[in-house]
């Protein structure tokens, strides 16, 4: 994700996206995610904004790296203990290195377009059995929020058919309403699957 508007949109609010609080079926996803995860297992926290989520799984005894486009995120994250890094979703290479990739509310900032090559990227990187967490919120087309920032929205079965595409096998999906930064109440996906 390289949109200008977006980064900046997140670059002026990382206090206010941090006091955003979490739905519970996030909260209980994320931990179902942790817990399915190899013990001591390598995470990828793809799109991690500030490293909430990065410094929870390391607290549950998983190495984790993060990788987010906005420099802001990253530098929070590092001031806190995460191994954050600044990057995109092209930057996911690895061949089989990863027993977890946790995509929370991240991939939407992507084309709909890159969404499949994303997947099969991600597929790539996780090592067989790998964990897979893909948060998006439900809706149809692509634009911009309230703050700018660019949004690609899914049914569940474009997103069930994209993971199937990918080399995925779903094992939990969890639909729910929540408010996030830019104050609307949305319909998201919460899916679990591996690789």
């Amino acid at each position: 994700m390289t949109d200008r508007k977006t980064i900046d949109a997140y670059t002026t609010r990382v206090a206010e996206y941090l006091s955003v609080p979490l739905p519970a079926e996030q909260i209980e996803a994320r931990m179902a995610f942790a817990e399915a995860v190899a013990p001591e297992g390598f995470v990828l926290d793809l799109g991690s904004g500030p490293g909430a989520d990065s410094a929870f799984f390391q607290r549950q005894g998983l190495r984790v790296r993060a990788l987010d486009a906005t420099p802001a995120f990253v530098d929070y994250a590092r001031e806190n203990g995460v191994d954050a890094h600044l990057g995109t979703f092209d930057d996911v290479a690895e061949d089989a290195v990863y027993d977890g990739i946790y995509a929370s509310f991240s991939l939407l900032h992507a084309p709909r377009a890159e969404f499949l090559r994303h997947l099969a990227a991600i597929q790539r990187a996780l090592k067989p059995g790998g964990i897979f967490f893909l948060g998006l919120k439900l809706g149809t087309g692509e634009h911009r929020d309230e703050i700018d920032r660019y949004y690609t929205y899914f049914s569940q079965t474009e997103i069930e058919d994209a993971l199937a595409q990918a080399g995925f096998t779903i094992d939990q999906i969890t639909t729910g309403m929540g408010t996030g930064l830019a104050g609307s109440y949305d319909g998201f996906i919460l899916v679990l699957a591996h690789a």
